[in-house]
């Protein structure tokens, strides 16, 4: 009896394993390659992945980490050009630095961590100082070829798939430098497409911050020679109040001016690489701005009437830039802060003083400021006294668990949004389909204000508008956003098309750096369901509906939705789950002109407006 309880002991001991769960042993040990890692975590190192329809898309950082190279190159004073060519998936690079050390090229483009621009003496002030660069680009890609010319020598590697394919040397009598050719792979970006605006306006900032470089896209030419000054003059959305004031010299450049409109915009870049949430090189460029107007003035202003209405951009070259993430949006260097601050505040000292008559200007401007804050601070201080009255919270909001700029470990911050709808009715059905955890959602009484015209004070007065802007928590500064999206989520039909336009004016016309950071989009929803027994499909055009009826035959059944009420909460869900809803960006590019499209569109020129709306209207 003891011998066989030993034995059923024994065979209980061996074959014990958590519940579940498979054997650990060294066998489930893995170390996988370089390309390996990239394909299995691109998100790692690329950010999101996308079909190129927001500048952040995968495809675009791709390009950027190529076109990067380059950049490094021409820094290091070889190279003056550099030549793209995109033919629909297909991207070419070629510069004509000094092309990739033959014997280490395999090496560059194949494994993590290789590279020179660790090393000061070849590269001081690079973008891509991990390693990772082109390594993502050959991972991430069907085909990816990169040939490079070195003193009447060179050597291309070819990869499949992120699997060398060919490794040919050979003898040239090209000029060195490096071509790179690669075709982003559909399995990691789904039906993707370059769009043109994108890439036009990242070859801008790449002129803009490199004068001296020419870079060609598809044949057109991108050059500059003021620098940020030429940032400031071509992407201006209205007339400066003065002529844009500028101070560049090795490691930071700097060119501002004001505006008539409201909030502080800027563009910021380190070593080139545009920064879109700003960081340390930003908010210290704001402080040594307010430290250089009070140095030279003699007062001691507030930083809100000295930046208000102003128009800016700063660059700066950093040895070791440490970044908040691997797309590089939002530097993160501390310890510079107090360099730039004294730069910033001793160079702007000297621009007002060199510039007298500008000065003046500036001048009127602060005081304007000062007068509009003041008389808004009792209207200011009515409103918010006002708000604790009505209730502890925003009437017209539920809001969600996680918001922007949520520094715990487990937030979902930076995929929060708002829903901003009109009625109860409209809601309903994101109220029942929404993931509490990183969606919020604000209810609309009717049709807001046209702000077109008005100051800031009728946001304080017009408690709709006030309570958006408290629940959006800008009240005081838009860096402050509490969710990464603001999604206007209208209706498709003509009182449900006005409302957006009210509020995007409301937005342009008040919180215009919300517009231009890429946080306002508006919701599409379908226009028609088109099903039969078997399959349902939705259309969002009445090309999409043609499609779709042709597609499922037989005359299906055709429904025409004009309200997000009409859908039901079963079929809505899809529309508003972050993998698979549509989002149309609402952006203001570098041809728009902020204050003639405002007044056209929403100004008192009625009979103008009809006007056109006949001519146009089919």
């Amino acid at each position: 009896m003891a011998t066989a309880m030993k034995k059923k002991s024994a065979k209980k001991k061996t074959t014990a394993t958590p519940s579940g769960k498979g054997v650990y042993d060294e066998s489930k040990i893995t170390t996988l390659s370089s390309v390996e890692h990239i394909r299995l975590r691109p998100g790692m190192y690329i950010g999101r992945l996308g079909d190129g329809s927001h500048p952040d898309d995968g495809i675009y950082v791709l390009l950027k980490e190529v076109i990067d190279n380059g950049v490094d190159e021409y820094i290091m004073g070889c190279g003056k050009r550099i030549d793209i060519r995109i033919d629909e998936s297909q991207v070419e690079v070629r510069d004509y630095g000094r092309g990739i050390p033959l014997g280490k090229l395999l090496e560059c483009v194949s494994v993590i961590n290789t590279g020179a621009k660790y090393n000061d003496d070849v590269f001081q002030f690079s973008v891509g100082l991990n390693g990772v660069g082109t390594k993502a680009v050959n991972a991430l890609s069907t085909e990816f070829e990169v040939t490079s010319f070195r003193e009447n020598k060179q050597r291309q590697v070819r990869f499949i798939d992120g699997v060398l394919d060919s490794d040919r040397k050979g003898s040239t009598t090209k000029k060195n430098g490096t071509r790179v050719v690669f075709t982003p792979s559909p399995g990691f970006f789904k039906e993707f497409t370059y769009q043109d605006e994108f890439l036009k306006q990242r070859m801008r900032n790449y002129a803009y911050l490199n004068p001296g470089l020419t870079l060609r896209l598809n044949g057109e030419k991108f050059a500059s020679k003021d620098g940020l000054k030429d940032l400031l003059k071509n992407e201006l959305a209205e007339a400066p109040l003065y002529d844009i004031l500028h101070y560049r010299d090795k490691k930071i450049e700097f060119a501002f001016t004001h505006t008539a409109s409201y909030g502080e915009n800027y563009d910021s870049f380190v070593n080139g690489q545009f920064t879109n949430d700003g960081g340390t090189h930003q908010s210290a460029f704001r402080e040594g701005f307010l430290k250089g107007v009070n140095l030279f003035y003699k007062k001691n202003f507030e930083g809100r009437d000295v930046r208000e209405g102003m128009r800016a951009a700063i660059a700066i070259k950093l040895k070791e830039p440490v970044f908040e993430s691997q797309t590089k949006n939002k530097l993160g260097n501390t310890e510079i802060r107090g360099e730039i601050v004294t730069q910033v505040r001793d160079h702007v000292a000297d621009l007002l003083h060199r510039n007298k008559s500008l000065s003046q200007k500036i001048s009127e401007k602060i005081n304007f400021n000062v007068k509009l804050r003041k008389e808004l601070q009792a209207v200011t201080k009515e409103a918010r006294e006002k708000a604790k009255r009505a209730a502890i919270k925003i009437p017209g909001l539920r809001d969600c668990k996680w918001h922007r700029g949520d520094t715990h470990r487990k937030s979902r911050g930076e995929e929060s949004m708002i829903f901003l709808t009109e009625g109860q009715s409209a809601s309903g059905n994101i109220v029942t389909n929404r993931d509490v955890d990183i969606q919020a959602i604000f209810s609309l009484r009717g049709k807001p204000l046209n702000c077109y015209g008005h100051r800031r004070d009728t946001v304080y007065k017009n408690e709709e508008l006030y309570n958006v802007m408290k629940g959006l928590g800008i009240e005081d500064d838009t860096d402050a956003l509490r969710y990464e999206k603001v999604i206007l989520a209208t209706d498709a039909d003509v009182d449900g098309l006005h409302i957006r336009n009210l509020l995007i004016t409301y937005f342009v016309h008040f919180f215009e750096p919300l517009v231009r950071r890429g946080h306002v989009f508006i919701l599409e929803t379908p226009l028609y369901r088109v099903r039969n027994k078997k399959t349902t499909r939705y259309s969002y055009t009445e090309r999409e509906r043609e499609q779709a009826v042709k597609k499922l035959g037989s005359s299906p059944e055709t429904t025409r939705f004009k309200g997000l009420g009409e859908i039901s909460p079963k079929e809505f869900g899809q529309f508003i789950h972050p993998e698979t809803m549509r989002l149309l960006p609402v952006r203001l590019n570098r041809d728009t002109q902020v204050a003639k499209t405002l007044e056209f569109y929403m100004g008192k020129n009625t009979p103008e407006r009809k006007k056109f709306i006949m001519e146009k209207l089919v």
